[in-house]
Order: structure tokens, then sequence, then C-alpha cells
């Protein structure tokens, strides 16, 4: 019978997945539990598919399984992980290209309570709901030529050399396409909190 998995590393998780990959799955759910809110969260953003963000960290999760023979541990199960779901999104965006998609409906998460009468966690929890819903507007509403470098850099935290890698463009247009993204980013961002203001 295998130990308790949510107290152990990585590394060893993924020893354990290797070693039993037949038999039990405990060791790479817990890897998928540990690791899935940060994966589907860059996914919605790098691809600003929301509709597809599921399917997407689905798919990474997936690769991630039958890739992991491949895994040679010379760099953190989360590196290697975020490397994959780079690629994915990076591939997915590719596909995308020249595809217009239109909205059918809107969505609407409210619960219908009014604000006042919440108490105040559940206030400062909408407050952190509107600024998460602040950040995906802004990312929504930026080209994939600005949004995905900036998502490279300040979410996953890639150099800009492996930026420059990844997206197959110079190390200076890596360099402008993050300030403009920036610029653009707090621009957006502002002019949605004085909207809602």
């Amino acid at each position: 019978m295998l130990e308790d998995v949510r107290d152990q590393s990585d590394e060893a998780l993924v020893a354990q997945v290797r070693q039993s990959r037949d038999v039990d799955t405990r060791a790479f759910e817990q890897l998928v539990r540990r690791h899935q809110r940060r994966v589907l969260a860059n996914c919605r953003y790098m691809t600003n598919a929301h509709h597809d963000a599921e399917d997407l960290a689905q798919e990474v999760f997936v690769k991630a399984y039958f890739a992991l023979e491949g895994f040679e541990g010379r760099s953190q199960f989360k590196t290697w992980l975020q490397r994959l779901k780079i690629n994915h999104c990076l591939n997915y965006l590719r596909r995308r290209q020249g595809v217009t998609e239109v909205p059918l409906a809107d969505d609407d998460d409210g619960d219908g309570a009014p604000v006042g009468s919440q108490p105040p966690t559940i206030t400062r929890e909408l407050e952190l709901r509107d600024d998460r819903a602040r950040i995906a507007a802004t990312l929504e509403s930026m080209g994939d030529t600005l949004r995905v470098p900036l998502v490279l850099r300040d979410v996953d935290g890639l150099s800009y050399d492996e930026i420059a890698e990844r997206l197959g463009i110079g190390l200076s247009a890596v360099k402008m396409r993050i300030k403009r993204g920036r610029e653009e980013f707090r621009r957006v961002f502002a002019t949605l909190g004085s909207v809602g203001a």
C-alpha cells in the first residue's frame, strides 16, 4: 500500500507515479490537485480562451502523465509542467489564429444578494473577485502580441531570453512587447477601476 501522498514532495510523487502508474493513481492525482489552479489560471490568461481553459488545463495534465517517463528531473516538476503548459497554450494560439469567436451569452456570477448585507469576510472576498475580474477583463482586452509575452514574464516568471526562444522573436522585441503590454495593462486596468467607482 502506498503511503499518504499529501505530505510528499513533487519529486517523490513523480517517482511514485513511475513505479505504480498502472496500479495506483493517487500520487498523480495529488500532483494535479497541487498544481491545477495555477495551470488553469495560466491557461485562461495566456490564451484568453475562458471557455476552453479547463479543457486546455486537462490536456496539459494528460500530456504530463504520459510524458513523465521522459521527465529527467533536471528541473523541478513545477517548472517542467509550466513548460508543457506554455507549449500547449502557444500551440492552441497558433491553431486559433484567424478564427473569430462571438460570445453567445453573458456569464453572470452574481448570487443576487445585496453586498451591504454580507459579512466583512465575504465583502473582502467579493472585492478580491472584483479585482480578479478586472485583471481578466484587462487581459481579455489585450491582443495576443502583448498579452502572451506579458503573462509569460509576469505570471510564469520566464526570463526575457526564454520568452524570445519560446515565441521565436528577438530579445529586443520581447522587451518592447512586455513594456508596451505593461503600459496597456495599467491603462486599461485603471480605466476599468474608474468605471466601477
